[in-house]
């Protein structure tokens, strides 16, 4: 099993006018030292309109920046939203192209649509189209990066025969992967032959067992979008490494907390909207579900004690971190992206507990 860093940016509250640069500039520091300590990969989400929880607005300009200050470390889109209001898919087969030349053929493209209210509604999308979009923008995407001139008449756009510079450095593209955090999607994502980008909240090892199977059932039928199919199943966690079980509970109890009520919150106003929207839920059937279930069945309002217990974060001394992440891997999980920063953790404390994982945890599982 591999180790990512997943990185939101939050800005938590009080701010100053200084927020903005300190919580850029400490995601440029937590990949440039994931990049020394031998991580496999560094993962920026995109969101909008979330500035308490991210301002990870622009995850390309952070990507060409860090493309410079790193060496060996993949850069990944976790995920870029292919909702046409969001990127137009021309521009994102440009972007993308250029970021993979800027960090020499390290790049990974995660992709996804987005499932908050404040961003689809933001940026004027309707819900129900979010599938359909994703979907054409991606094959788009495919087109331009390997044909040297591509046009295109779909249902969301069409575009002349034209030639898309650059294309990517990686031959034929980079590796693709999409977001899901229903049942239902990640067999979904295994049939379109991308790589699994997990997303779930407060769910323990164990219970991914049954999802990342789903995957490897629609893996097993796939017809790739992509030129080649990419199998591998990366899973999503709350993480931090201290010299101590109590140093991480003072250090990362109040950031844990948070995110999951934050996620709920998110996730209690967006299935209020759909309903307002449409009766039919279409695929976002799985967020009134979620819902419905109450915050406790899906690990949105979980105390640090009730995640820690579960083993449904990494968060304790290296024994500790060492022992849940290989439920993990047996669990089937590939590559272990670990949110380092859910909220307010002090950028230092941070800091070491990317060292200790890097020194302590990461030997483990070579």
């Amino acid at each position: 099993m591999e180790f990512a860093i997943f990185y939101e940016i939050p800005q938590p509250r009080p701010w100053t006018p200084d927020s903005p640069h300190r919580a850029l500039m400490g995601a440029v520091d937590a990949g440039v030292l994931a990049d020394r300590m031998g991580f496999h990969s560094f993962w920026l989400t995109e969101h909008h309109f979330l500035p308490e929880l991210s301002i990870s607005t622009a995850p390309e300009v952070i990507f060409g920046h860090l493309a410079a200050k790193t060496e060996r470390i993949r850069l990944g889109h976790g995920v870029k939203l292919l909702p046409f209001q969001y990127n137009h898919p021309i521009r994102v087969a440009e972007a993308a192209a250029t970021l993979d030349h800027l960090c020499g053929g390290r790049f990974e493209f995660g992709t996804g649509r987005s499932a908050t209210r404040n961003e689809l509604e933001g940026f004027s999308v309707n819900p129900h189209e979010t599938r359909g979009m994703q979907d054409e923008a991606l094959e788009f995407i495919v087109r331009a990066w390997t044909e040297e001139e591509v046009e295109h008449e779909g249902k969301y756009f069409s575009m002349p025969k034209r030639n898309v510079v650059p294309k990517p450095f990686q031959s034929p593209h980079p590796p693709l992967w999409q977001a899901t955090s229903s049942p239902d999607g990640h067999r979904a994502t295994g049939e379109k032959g991308l790589g699994l980008l997990s997303f779930t909240v407060g769910v323990e090892p164990e219970m991914l067992v049954e999802r990342i199977t789903s995957y490897r059932e629609g893996i097993a039928e796939a017809k790739p979008i992509g030129k080649f199919i990419n199998d591998h199943v990366g899973v999503f966690t709350m993480v931090h490494c201290a010299p101590t079980m109590e140093e991480s509970r003072d250090v990362a109890s109040e950031a844990f907390e948070w995110y999951c009520a934050t996620s709920g919150s998110y996730i209690a106003n967006f299935n209020a909207w759909l309903q307002e929207l449409s009766s039919d839920l279409g695929t976002y059937s799985y967020v009134k579900t979620q819902a419905d279930a109450g915050a406790k069945q899906v690990g949105t309002n979980m105390t640090y004690d009730d995640l820690l217990g579960k083993g449904a974060v990494l968060a304790g001394d290296p024994s500790r971190c060492i022992e849940v992440a290989k439920r993990y891997e047996a669990a089937g999980c590939e590559l272990l992206m670990c949110l380092v920063n859910p909220y307010n953790i002090p950028h230092e404390k941070m800091m070491q507990s990317i060292e200790l994982l890097g020194e302590k945890v990461l030997p483990e599982f070579r």
